[in-house]
């Protein structure tokens, strides 16, 4: 029997991370998904997942807990017996233009679910990813770690939301060390998205018509990514990339450059068989 891969992928009941447990799925690849609320959309989850005629589990779970990740790396292991992929996806952003100033309940969410959960997840996973001659590990996060609030970005990322998604490149890097040689761990950093900080979210929805020029017109592409950009990054990262290990891929179709323009370069002001460095040019050039 054909042997197969075995991934575990976190926040997978909708959006980003159902597209990309599809995908998996669709190569074949076991997947052990995890969900906790909107509950709403638990059996659209099941009917897509289903529909890729692949083996896979699904458990709710608090992956802010230690003991949710762990539950959550055991159940892959009793339903498949090991494991191949940690897609680190899950994250609770919070928008200053929906949620305003912080209470401690949402800065204590934002910094749990973006960097507690994935750190308990690394961490309960590391033994087994280690057993895998391909173990990789993909934390998703946001362009939010290098902005910050400012800019148009500024009614979308909130503070703790955005030091959050810093620390986890430095766990990033920190966690490609200690998984080599055998485990891969790299970050795919995401801008303005579809279902994660652009069009299907609550917040995209508040913006208004100019406030959301603003963010498109930033950014290079003058789109949003699609969920399709992100799988096709998440493949590249997980199946195309077997040299890169503790960097970065930045997928924001060019936010992070956008804004300032580069400027037509000028005529200068020395003139035609006039030395840069003043008065005319010596015979023959010397």
């Amino acid at each position: 029997m054909k042997e197969y891969q075995v991934a575990v992928v976190t926040g997978a009941i909708k959006g980003i991370g159902l597209a990309i447990a599809k995908c998996l799925l669709k190569r074949g690849i076991r997947c052990l998904v995890t969900y906790f609320d909107w509950l709403d959309d638990l059996e659209t989850m099941h009917t897509r997942l289903s529909a890729t005629g692949t083996d896979y589990r699904a458990i709710q779970a608090d992956l802010r807990t230690e003991r949710g990740a762990r539950d959550s790396i055991k159940a892959a292991l009793d339903a498949f017996g090991r494991l191949d992929i940690l897609i680190n996806n899950i994250e609770r952003g919070g928008w200053p233009v929906v949620h305003g100033s912080y209470t401690q309940k949402q800065w204590d969410l934002e910094f749990q679910t973006t960097v507690t959960a994935k750190w308990h997840l690394f961490n309960n996973a590391l033994q087994h990813l280690k057993k895998s001659p391909s173990g990789c590990v993909v934390n998703i996060t946001s362009i939010s770690g290098i902005t910050g609030r400012l800019g148009p970005a500024g009614l979308v990322f909130n503070d703790c939301y955005s030091l959050s998604n810093r620390a986890i490149g430095l766990l990033t890097e920190q966690w490609a060390k200690i998984g080599a040689p055998n485990v891969r761990v790299n970050e795919l950093m995401l801008g303005f998205m579809e279902t994660r900080h652009g069009p299907g979210t609550r917040g995209w929805k508040v913006l208004s018509e100019e406030e959301k020029k603003a963010l498109i017109e930033h950014t290079l592409l003058k789109r949003t990514g699609t969920l399709e950009d992100v799988t096709r990054a998440v493949e590249f990262l997980v199946f195309d990339s077997p040299f890169m290990t503790g960097t970065r891929i930045v997928l924001d179709g060019g936010y992070l450059l956008g804004g300032e323009e580069v400027p037509k370069m000028p005529e200068g002001v020395v003139k035609p068989g006039e030395s840069v460095f003043g008065g005319s040019r010596p015979p023959n050039g010397s």
